[in-house]
């Protein structure tokens, strides 16, 4: 019985060994499946860096371009006013008629504003409302009776917006409260 013993003992551990070295190799199958599939991972992650630098060179390139030539429609669409002047000054010159000169910069003007318009650009006036440092540069304060106190009283150049950002504040004359005895006497002649 001993022998029948030693027997199934070798056996089971022959059996053991059989499973181990199954398992080993199964497992060292299982390590180079992972590797190459690691392997398979780190050229894709490598081809999308590059893809990726090379799509930031691009849009960079795109960027410069666009800027380069942003304002390209905007001028187009300008010259003509400039032609109009132009012409304006060559007529005057000739036939002194400065009622047509007058009318023609006047229409000019009405285009450009309607141009400027179109690309977004919108000019402002400032006169009767309150003032406010983010619409309006104040050149100078002048006592005015019977006008709220920081209203603005004229403009002196316009004032103008890109979309809803300011690119111009107006530049203007703000209201002070007279001062009692401030006032000069007018004398009558």
């Amino acid at each position: 019985m001993h022998n029948k013993d030693m027997d199934e003992k070798q056996i089971t551990e022959e059996k053991e060994i059989e499973i181990t070295d199954s398992f080993e190799a199964d497992q060292a199958q299982k390590l180079a499946d992972k590797e190459a599939e690691l392997e398979q991972c780190q050229e894709k992650v490598m081809r999308l860096a590059a893809e990726m630098e090379n799509f930031k060179k691009r849009i960079e390139r795109e960027k410069s371009e666009y800027m380069k030539y942003a304002l390209d429609s905007f001028a187009k669409e300008l010259l003509p006013f400039l032609d109009n002047l132009e012409r304006a000054v060559d007529s005057v010159k000739d036939s002194r008629d400065f009622d047509k000169l007058i009318e023609g910069i006047e229409l000019t003007i009405s285009g450009y504003l309607r141009t400027l318009e179109h690309f977004g650009i919108k000019v402002f006036t400032a006169e009767g409302q309150k003032f406010d440092p983010n619409l309006h540069e104040a050149l100078t304060v002048q006592e005015q009776e019977g006008i709220e106190e920081n209203t603005v009283i004229k403009d002196i150049l316009k004032g103008y917006s890109l979309h809803d950002r300011i690119l111009r504040p107006a530049l203007v004359v703000v209201s002070k409260n007279a001062k009692k005895g401030s006032r000069q006497k007018e004398t009558s002649t």
